[in-house]
Order: C-alpha cells, then structure tokens, then sequence
C-alpha cells in the first residue's frame, strides 16, 4: 500500500513522502496513528494544503521533545522484582514498567515511547531508548534490583555476582568466628580453676630417714 508520512517515520522516510508499506503495516499503525495518509489524489491534494500547518506543529512537538530530552537523557530509575539467586526475574520488566517508573520520577512518558529490543529479565542496569518525537530520542537506565539497597549496590558498579560473593564471604567470616569462639570457651572449661596440678605420688621427706 502506499501512503503519505505526515510526519518523520524511522526507517521508513520523511514528512510529505509517498512510501509502499505492507497493508497490515499501515492499517494497524501508521493510518491509525495519524502519521500517514492513503496516498490518492483527495489525501495528496488535501496534504498540500495542510502542510505548512503540519511542519509548524511538528517544530512545536520537536522543540518541547528537545527540552525534556534535555532533562531525561540520562536518568535512572529502580524497579524492584524478585528474582533468583542467579538474577533471573520471576517475570520481565515491561515498556508499561519503564513508563510507570518514570513516572514516579515526575516525567511524563507513554508506554509506546518506550523502545525495547527485548524483555528485560535479568537485575542490573539496562539502557532503554525513550522516543520523544519521530526526531528526537533520549536514553534512561532502568535500574532492576530485588531491594532498594541492592539498587544502591548496582548504581556503585557491583553486579549481582559481586554482592553474592560478598554474601558468602561475610557468612563464612561469621562461621569462622563461631568456631573460634566455642574453641576460646572450650579452652577455659579444660583449665583448673585450682591452679595447676602437683604430683601427689612422691612421698615427702621427712628428718630421720636415710
């Protein structure tokens, strides 16, 4: 099908351009959307006379995507999961996740803005692509932990590796302790608390004896 991009598509052409797409492509997304036009006569001819009115929106919606690029660009933001001792979730982090902890945060983004080249299931930190206007983009960090202090860990640069050899390093130190300390106590149970022993066997000397 051909149609006529009333705005600036990835991937697929400009403002005011005449594309072929697949039909599902365009009667599921593009039309629906309002970023194209069947291309015929009636829409050509009604394009033209709209079009200076179509660049000035698009330079308006550019201009305020620009400004708060200028402030997202950057940003973190926590999403707590449970997730196994290896890191995997119980579940994913979702474009409806990001835009809701985004949120959170006071910035205002639709799901659909958010770009994922796959589910997120893993902790750690992962770089998420926000489109903000068909010419303009800004990238945030979804920090995905199980607490947030395990998210302050992984904001430091610890993967979720190094808190769990850290983990097993502490109990081990803690177990080592123990035994130290029960070997310290059974020390002090086996000292006389008489002083130490005389041997009683000998028979004292005494004047007289030869």
């Amino acid at each position: 099908m051909d149609v006529i991009l009333l705005e600036r598509v990835a991937k697929l052409g400009q403002m005011g351009e005449v594309v072929s797409v697949k039909e599902g492509y365009a009667r599921n997304f593009l039309l629906p959307q309002g970023k194209a036009l069947r291309a015929n006569e009636s829409n050509k001819a009604r394009f033209e006379a709209e079009k200076a009115q179509l660049e000035a929106q698009n330079l308006e919606t550019r201009a305020e995507a620009v400004k708060m690029a200028d402030t997202l660009d950057g940003q973190t933001f926590v999403v707590i999961r449970s997730a196994s001792d290896g890191g995997a979730l119980y579940g994913s982090v979702s474009t409806r996740d990001a835009a809701d902890a985004a949120g959170e945060a006071g910035f205002t983004i639709d799901r659909k803005q958010v770009a994922l080249t796959a589910p997120i299931k893993y902790l750690g930190l992962h770089d998420v692509t926000v489109n903000l206007h068909p010419e303009v983009t800004a990238t945030i960090a979804l920090n995905v932990a199980r607490s947030t202090e395990e998210a302050e860990l992984q904001a430091q640069g610890k993967s979720i590796q190094d808190l769990a050899a850290e983990e097993e390093a502490a109990a081990e130190f803690e177990i080592q302790e123990l035994f130290d300390d029960i070997g310290s106590a059974g020390f002090d149970d086996d000292e006389d608390p008489r002083g130490p022993a005389t041997d009683d066997s000998a028979e004292p000397i005494t004047d007289g004896e030869s």
